[in-house]
């Protein structure tokens, strides 16, 4: 089986998925819905700048968005969404000089992300799937997906992100299949809570710390507050899991699946969390 271990190679491919705020136009502090229940600053309306966005684009309190609670802030990921729109479909031309392309900005930008975040995810298999058919589909589907982020801007808005979304699910879900039937073989899966809210999993401050997870299926899980110290999640597929204020000291999530820097971000951690290596350890975890 292979797995995402120490090759630089395929740290590389993740490249352009990774956010880089200083080549955008601060497009996710603009075209998103603000909560500030969700840990944002202000309650407003998408497509409404935020009240920290500054004229060059930064944010105002970038260095103290932890200190001062706002989680959701530092959180969010748009998979480089946002400098693909800014540098690419718009050719570094941004909302401010041209307001009336701005409302058609912001509605790429969602897209975009939509379209990033699903690269993500079959970067991801690709690099677990031992599957040789099924690789030969993942590239395939990997070059399709990066040429509609090339598509103009009228192109972007008229495809249907649902379909070519399916698509990608139905490979991701085979990927996880396949790789959580090799990593059960000859154990115990111990994951025994059935308890679900809306149809996903309730792991809510569970104390999961002698439970068997190594390829569990945890998509969608809520995970929120659960212990998780010390547990080995290899195998373990973690799509759209919800980790905020999870306790992963300790864990080994070197090998997991379909795990995203945004969950991560809202996570609790220590220098001995084992992370893929397509993630950034976050630096408040070693204070």
């Amino acid at each position: 089986m292979t797995y995402k271990n120490e090759a630089k190679q395929d740290n590389e491919l993740y490249e352009n998925l990774r956010v880089d705020c200083e080549k955008c136009f601060g497009f996710c502090c603009v075209a998103l819905y603000f909560s500030a229940s969700e840990g944002f600053p202000t309650n407003k309306d998408a497509g409404k700048p935020c009240i920290n966005l500054q004229g060059d684009f930064s944010c105002a309190i970038h260095k103290d968005l932890r200190s001062k609670g706002l989680k959701g802030c530092t959180a969010y990921d748009c998979f480089g969404a946002g400098q693909k729109v800014a540098k690419v479909t718009y050719d570094g031309h941004d909302w401010q000089q041209d307001k009336e392309l701005s409302k058609q900005m912001f509605e790429v930008f969602l897209i975009m992300r939509q379209l990033h975040e699903m690269l993500w995810y079959l970067t991801d298999a690709l690099m677990i799937q031992a599957d040789n058919n099924i690789k030969d589909k993942l590239n395939n589907l990997i070059s399709e997906t990066e040429r509609l982020t090339y598509l103009k801007a009228d192109a972007l808005i008229a495809l249907d992100v649902e379909a070519h979304r399916d698509n990608v699910n139905s490979l991701l879900k085979q990927t996880s299949e396949l790789v959580r039937d090799k990593m059960l073989r000859g154990q115990k899966n111990t994951l025994k809570r059935k308890k679900t809210i809306a149809g996903r999993m309730d792991l809510i401050g569970a104390d999961l710390r002698k439970t068997n997870l190594r390829g569990a299926d945890l998509r969608g899980a809520f995970l929120i507050a659960a212990d998780l110290r010390g547990t080995d999640l290899n195998g373990a597929d973690l799509i759209g899991a919800d980790l905020r204020d999870a306790n992963l000291k300790g864990a080994k999530l070197t090998n997991s699946m379909f795990i995203t820097q945004s969950q991560i971000n809202t996570a609790k951690g220590d220098s001995d969390t084992k992370l893929p290596i397509s993630l950034v350890r976050p630096g408040y975890w070693d204070k």
